[in-house]
């Protein structure tokens, strides 16, 4: 049953709580840092509209919410677990080095990756495939590009592809608990599989022959495909395509963050489906 975060939990330093037990030492600074996630295992999201998300999302398992007397104002009224008031210290010792808090984090399970197949039965037609692409920063702004231009899954590689972190989950604002996820061995095969149901497959690559506003036009079912930095997309999973297309960027750039051509493909196939009011 939900708890009235209205009533939040003090955290005493250096005195005996009889509800918690003897007070323990404060923690130095970078103590407690194992639960990054990147293990696979219970992970610190924070960051004020991260954090709400995570809350309202009922597939979400809460550990511990930490929050300032001022972020405890912005949290919902109800809630899975009420907040402990601590000091913004206090939260810096349990996350990364520079991890903008806003004042709050809570220790969560991670969500369980799907299969392909559920998304396909879940009728999701706007998916994004990354093959091989591992920056947390960069994936976490794909998660938040797909969650505001209607991609509703996300394919990962089981393996070559990190866990979602606390730092992704930061810079998706709160996406990773909207658009779902599925995890395949093979990214080539999951190309194929999602052709055979019905999807344009289009992998952003320079050497496209076409551009990406026309390849992707008029398709109701469609993924993406995007490429590590670098390297790009690999050739096998280029060759699983329906077809490459590329962003025309100026002449004095070789090529866009994966990230920002992430945002740039979604535009381009939402543009359609959400028009101007």
């Amino acid at each position: 049953m939900a708890r009235n975060h209205s009533k939040p939990r003090k955290a005493h330093a250096g005195a005996d709580n009889p509800r918690r037990g003897p007070a323990r030492p404060p923690r130095r600074a970078g103590a407690g840092r194992d639960g990054s996630g990147a293990d696979g295992g219970p992970l610190w999201i924070w960051g004020t509209h991260a954090v709400v998300a995570a809350l309202a999302n009922p597939a979400r398992k809460c550990h511990e919410l930490l929050a300032t007397e001022n972020a405890a104002q912005r949290l919902p009224a109800t809630g899975p677990i009420a907040p402990v008031l601590v000091t913004a210290r206090d939260i810096d010792a349990r996350l990364p080095d520079g991890a903008v808090h806003q004042g709050i984090a809570v220790k969560v399970d991670p969500l369980e990756a799907g299969a392909l197949e559920d998304l396909i039965d879940a009728g999701i037609s706007h998916i994004a495939v990354l093959d091989q692409v591992s920056d947390p920063h960069n994936l976490g702004a794909v998660y938040r590009s797909a969650a505001a231009f209607g991609f509703g899954g996300l394919v990962l590689q089981t393996r070559n592809a990190p866990n979602v972190t606390g730092v992704a989950a930061k810079a998706a604002v709160g996406a990773i608990e909207t658009v779902r996820e599925a995890r395949v061995v093979n990214i080539a095969r999951a190309l194929e599989q999602l052709g055979e149901a019905g999807y344009h497959t289009v992998g952003l690559a320079g050497e496209g022959k076409r551009l990406i506003a026309d390849a992707v036009e008029g398709a109701q079912k469609l993924a993406i495909v995007l490429g590590a930095e670098g390297p790009g997309i690999r050739p096998a999973v280029a060759k699983a395509c329906a077809e490459l297309a590329r962003i025309p960027i100026a002449p004095a750039m070789e090529s866009l963050n994966v990230s920002n051509a992430a945002a740039v493909a979604f535009y381009e196939s939402s543009r359609k489906r959400f028009p101007l009011s």
